[in-house]
């Protein structure tokens, strides 16, 4: 499954970018609106995360550690959909309020929300690409004279475990973004009609249908495994992108009001006659 590894992690990169590519030239729009999606989904992992550790060492000192496995799998699954969806959603809120203030039409939504879906993927490319190389010049290695004894059989299991999977295992990366971009810009279609419609129930409305997503995939990828995650996931996806035509509203009309100067026409000059 060797090229099936490395194609799982170019599919990633490659995926996002081409749907950019499409979307910027299709639309006329600039990279301006990508970027910026792209670079708010960025800065909510950077409160996100440390969130989720901080919040993960605490309860770890709590009696929540003596839950039995079923209740610590809700648990766990409610905790890091709400998280998510807050964070996420809350900061594609101040994109839209205080940066991408042009952005109030379907396909300037549309276009931030593959920009947050895309920078999530490249990134996860990126690292699977990163764990490809690093793995494939691993494989054939004398493993020990490269990786300390005590962490000598951890690195061994590891590889058996990375090569020993079949070519689903091998691409579910790929798999998971194919999912997750037209999700992430279903979300940001959700997020735009707090202000196209000036209704604020639009961003909850996003808060916890992301939460509900994310928690449900844990769920039943702790409950049943990766295939009826995935089947959720897949199922999912067709709704948000119902969701996301459904949500479509026409395009403003740029006005080309009329010159309220009128013509100037140069009237003959006359000459007395001598």
């Amino acid at each position: 499954m060797f090229l099936a590894h490395l194609l799982n992690s170019l599919l990633m990169i490659a995926m996002p970018v081409c749907l950019a590519i499409f979307l910027i030239k299709r639309w006329k729009l600039g990279a301006r609106l990508w970027l910026i999606g792209a670079a708010t989904f960025i800065l909510s992992q950077i409160g996100h995360i440390p969130f989720n550790s901080l919040a993960g060492m605490l309860l770890n000192r709590t009696s929540l550690t003596k839950m039995s496995p079923e209740a610590g799998l809700i648990f766990n699954a409610v905790f890091l959909g709400l998280s998510a969806g807050l964070f996420e959603e809350l900061f594609r809120y101040a994109m839209f309020r205080w940066w991408a203030k042009d952005a109030r039409s379907w396909r300037k939504g549309v276009l931030t929300g593959a920009g947050h879906g895309g920078a999530e993927a490249i990134i996860f490319g990126a690292i699977a690409l990163y764990t490809f190389v690093q793995f494939a010049y691993l494989r054939n290695a004398d493993l020990s004279k490269i990786v300390p004894a005590g962490q000598l059989a951890q690195t061994r299991l590891q590889l058996s475990g990375y090569w020993s999977l079949d070519w689903f295992g091998s691409l579910q990366g790929a798999l998971e973004r194919l999912f997750a971009i037209p999700t992430q810009i279903a979300f940001a279609v959700l997020v735009l009609q707090t202000f196209t419609r000036r209704q604020w129930f639009w961003v909850w409305l996003a808060v916890l249908y992301h939460a509900a997503l994310d928690a449900g995939a844990v769920l039943l990828s702790g409950l049943g495994g990766a295939l009826p995650a995935y089947t959720f996931m897949a199922a999912l996806t067709l709704v948000n992108l119902l969701l996301i035509f459904r949500l479509r509203r026409p395009e403003p009309v740029k006005e080309t009001l009329p010159s309220t100067t009128p013509a100037f026409t140069p009237e003959p000059v006359v000459t007395p006659e001598k």
